[in-house]
């Protein structure tokens, strides 16, 4: 399955997840890409849209490729190859706070006038464009389960089946419109991808909030 954009994606996961429409879910987008996806999907579901700030902590000579990931509270997952791949404890330490400074800017710049929206007692949809790995997603799922919503979804339009398999467990419900099992990037299943930059995920954010 290849998407045409996110716009279609968001569409589609709109449709799978409509059993949540009245239950005002809470959509939290993993920036940048995800962002535009959860503003569809937020209106789709009447629902409310704020972003789950979490990194990716890269291998030291690869930064595409992710060892780990970082979530706004500093909870960290490292990835059981880490080391292997040069992941050392004063590496990762290092790495660990490079990302943590990069959150705490996001979230001063994303949502300058107003606190994280809290996603205790509510239904709490995570999304993103799509899994690789999976390491951002399962902290990001971490991060939230640690709050205590009512119920917890994971929603993605492309992951490869592995990857899934990890993120099952923690989550109450899993959403993914493809499981392709030839898996390179996220990308390959778009024919339009572009970069999202931050001026729109502000101008987005700014925008589902009403200022």
């Amino acid at each position: 399955m290849v998407f045409a954009n996110r716009h279609q994606a968001a569409d589609r996961l709109a449709a799978a997840l409509a059993a949540y429409k009245g239950q005002h879910p809470l959509i939290l987008a993993i920036p940048r890409g995800a962002v535009p996806m959860g503003l569809r999907l937020a209106r789709a579901l009447d629902g409310e849209l704020d972003v789950v700030l979490v990194r990716k902590l890269r291998a030291p000579f690869n930064p595409e490729f992710a060892i780990g990931s970082i979530d706004e509270s500093g909870w960290s997952y490292i990835a059981d190859y880490a080391e292997s791949v040069g992941g050392t404890p004063a590496y990762l330490a290092q790495e660990k706070q490079t990302q943590l400074d990069t959150i705490r800017k996001r979230r001063a710049q994303y949502t300058p006038l107003r606190p994280p929206i809290d996603p205790a007692g509510r239904t709490v949809i995570v999304i993103d464009d799509g899994l690789a790995t999976g390491a951002t997603m399962l902290s990001a799922l971490h991060a939230l389960r640690a709050r205590k919503p009512a119920r917890l979804v994971c929603a993605v339009p492309v992951a490869p089946p592995d990857t899934l398999e990890k993120i099952r467990s923690y989550a109450d419900e899993v959403v993914c419109l493809s499981t392709p099992m030839q898996f390179q990037a996220v990308g390959q299943f778009y024919a339009d991808f572009p970069q999202i930059e931050d001026a729109e995920v502000e101008a987005i954010l700014k925008q589902a909030s009403g200022h």
